[in-house]
């Protein structure tokens, strides 16, 4: 590929539709075997550099095939081992701040709690970066539909982290059920163990010491304001709906996804859900409204796919449930006729 002083890297992947590509300027000859040119690299931005969002940093830094450029978030010390990792990384908490003086990056990782992920990526998308946003992808039906048309608007690479989709797994389903190996499908079970956090609980009332090198505002966000508590941050921020979604919003994307693919579903015609309830006194159950429910149950019905082997066009009904108990972590099972 010849040099054009007019191309850049990002005016490059934006044209090609093609993250994982670059402009090379120094040839990697130039600076000898395994090591790879900075004009090679794509400039990525880490926001929500914990748990997480460490190892999908850790992933797509890939041995240094992309260069870490800078790394947002709100709790320094949830972070500490990612800047620990990539102590070039430029530190920020307010992501705001970082794509106003970072105008060289090329893409973005947001591993965040839910609440986050929208407003984040639709900033970035707004400036034509190309992000990876963690499951599940937002907080809302609204938001994804927001992120949707921003992707083809701004014609960016987007990717939701749903890394069971990628494995081998979900690919030999598809091919046992197109080859007939399985029949035609009219139930799927799945379940869960989740949560594995408080979920049912009262809203705390008391108000602990905010943890040193914890941006409390802007974890909250766009959200509705809660003083700090560790029933919210780190991890049980989960449970609760002004944050999370929940065990559903949590593990349904992994394990709802299968079905999806393998069956060619669309959208679902009837959705029926219990929940289970607290009881802190008899006969009367708890009014938790904030809380994520300690476990449900629901159902959705579709019509008939039109994958070729679906041949009886029957409706297909697939169950959710999730609870605390000691099976199985999570499975899922398919009905055939």
């Amino acid at each position: 590929m010849t040099q054009n002083n007019n191309t850049t890297r990002r005016s490059f992947i934006k044209k090609t539709a093609a993250v994982a590509l670059g402009f090379s300027i120094v040839p990697r000859h130039v600076l000898g075997q395994g090591f790879t040119a900075p004009s090679d690299q794509l400039n990525i931005a880490v926001i929500g550099g914990g748990g997480k969002g460490y190892s999908d940093a850790v992933n797509v830094w890939n041995n240094g095939a992309s260069n870490i450029a800078a790394i947002c978030d709100v709790d320094w010390n949830m972070a500490a081992n990612a800047f620990e990792k990539f102590p070039k990384a430029k530190k920020y908490k307010d992501y705001r701040k970082l794509l106003d003086e970072m105008s060289d990056i090329d893409a973005l990782t947001i591993s965040t709690p839910d609440h986050n992920h929208a407003v984040i990526a639709h900033a970035a998308m707004q400036m034509d970066k190309h992000v990876y946003v963690q499951k599940p992808l937002t907080h809302s039906i609204h938001e994804a539909r927001v992120l949707t048309e921003a992707a083809k608007r701004h014609n960016i690479v987007t990717q939701m982290g749903n890394q069971g989709a990628s494995g081998d797994g979900v690919k030999q389903m598809i091919e046992w059920f197109d080859a007939g190996m399985i029949g035609n499908v009219d139930q799927v079970h799945v379940w869960t163990n989740r949560p594995v956090w408080p979920q049912g609980i009262k809203t705390p009332t008391n108000k602990p010491t905010i943890l040193d090198n914890l941006d409390w505002d802007q974890w909250v966000g766009p959200a509705s304001w809660v003083d700090y508590h560790p029933l919210y941050h780190p991890f049980k921020w989960r449970g609760w709906w002004n944050f999370g979604t929940g065990a559903l919003g949590d593990m349904a994307c992994h394990l709802i996804d299968p079905p999806f693919r393998v069956l060619g579903l669309g959208y679902p015609t009837e959705v029926e859900s219990s929940v289970g309830a607290m009881y802190s006194q008899d006969w009367i159950p708890d009014y938790l409204p904030e809380s994520c429910p300690p476990s449900s149950r629901t159902q959705l019905k579709f019509p008939a796919s039109d994958k070729k082997r679906h041949r009886s066009k029957i409706n297909m009904d697939r169950r959710w449930t999730e609870t605390v108990s000691s099976g199985p972590y999570s499975c899922g099972s398919f009905n055939r006729r």
